[in-house]
């Protein structure tokens, strides 16, 4: 078994390492103050190729899989943290499904303007009085002979104000007699009309320069060559998506954990206090050393998930629990930051506190960690449902 990046995953690595180097803390920080999609960092992952790490090179892809997607979000192990991995996360995992599940057609329509950035999607799924819980989603596509008429409202879509498409979740008929609860739910990938979609930003704790947001959606008309996929199949294609997001969450997660842990250890060994590193003691050594082991442990565990889901094998589990415990790991290490730098972990200058405040996505989004652990129970253990 080995253990070491292939030599296109080096690659990958060190490409980035590259571009991150032009994008150092000082531009996080004013991001992180005034706000403001990051274009001219997004449009240096465009230009590189990176977009399209994942899908397929007649596209004009590079024809890599998750795993080195996964590398590539080393962009969180930066200053750039959350902010800047989640400037590409959208328009990374979700072409999965259209890479999948989409005609011919529309991938030679569709693919192309993702990866070199004349289009970039936002994510229309999570609605207000569903949660988690997508077969009620309430957003509604009707058929009227030449067209869908969409009318609903969706929550926490990111990147909206600046995205010109949406993969966008409906229900366009009832659960049939029989079926299961997420039936009749479609997959449409359209335009943002913003005469028919009234998008509001919503003021958040951080990542202030990727913007979330409300969706008002009142009849959008969207044509029926933008079905992905079968008509009420939608939700079954986004479960491949979503484990494929789960992954490179799990990635994001350790990155920014250990940026985090590598800001603590540095300060604890040029921080002296009573005559000695604050570092030589170990009340401060334990904590990040333990914080260490988890993110190994949580990196190896992604890189399992990852291997599977390129390998074509199930990683529903390996891929919820990547994302559970990446989480975990990551939020561990970045709040020891904070403490390992006593009063000055809650100065914005050492940039401890904005990597804390941005470590919380990993653990809200896009699943809980309570459901994670339903879901380990239920199919992984065997044990009855509990919700």
């Amino acid at each position: 078994m080995n253990f070491e990046l292939t030599e296109e995953q080096r690659m990958v690595a060190d490409s980035i390492a590259a571009i991150m180097a032009n994008f150092g803390d000082d531009y996080w920080l004013e991001k992180d103050r005034v706000g403001g999609f990051p274009r001219d960092f997004y449009e240096e992952i465009v230009r590189t190729g990176f977009l399209g790490i994942a899908l397929p090179e007649e596209h004009g892809g590079a024809g890599f899989g998750i795993a080195e997607a996964a590398v590539m979000m080393t962009i969180a192990n930066t200053g750039g943290g959350m902010s800047a991995a989640s400037a590409i996360h959208m328009n990374v995992f979700s072409p999965m499904v259209i890479k999948e599940f989409a005609t011919d057609a529309q991938r030679q329509e569709w693919l192309p303007r993702i990866i070199d950035g004349s289009d970039q999607v936002c994510f229309g799924v999570t609605e207000p009085d569903a949660g988690l819980n997508t077969a009620k989603i309430r957003t509604r596509g009707e058929w009227k002979g030449d067209h869908w008429l969409v009318n609903g409202r969706k929550v926490w879509t990111s990147t909206a104000q600046v995205a010109n498409k949406v993969l966008l979740l409906a229900r366009t008929s009832d659960v049939p007699e029989g079926g299961t609860p997420t039936d009749g739910l479609s997959l449409f990938y359209t335009d943002v009309d913003r005469e028919r979609i009234a998008i509001s930003e919503i003021e958040k704790m951080g990542r202030k320069a990727i913007d979330t947001n409300e969706f008002a959606i009142d009849d959008l008309r969207v044509p029926p060559g933008d079905l992905v996929g079968e008509e009420g199949k939608g939700f079954r294609y986004l479960l491949k998506s979503l484990n494929s997001e789960r992954i490179l969450l799990a990635h994001e997660a350790v990155g920014i954990g250990r940026n985090a842990l590598d800001r603590a250890a540095k300060y604890a060994r040029e921080r002296v206090v009573f005559d000695r590193p604050i570092g030589m003691n170990q009340s401060i050594q334990h904590p990040l050393a333990k914080n260490w082991v988890e993110l190994e442990a949580a990196y190896l565990l992604g890189q399992k998930a990852a291997w599977l889901y390129d390998s074509g094998q199930p990683c529903d589990a390996e891929a919820n629990a990547a994302k559970y415990f990446s989480a975990e790991a990551g939020y561990d290490a970045c709040l020891q930051a904070v403490m390992t730098h006593g009063g000055m972990g809650y100065a914005k200058e050492f940039h401890v506190e904005r990597l804390l405040r941005e470590i919380m996505i990993t653990k809200l989004a896009p699943v809980s960690a309570q459901m994670v652990l339903c879901f380990i129970a239920e199919r992984v253990l065997g044990m009855p449902k509990s919700y």
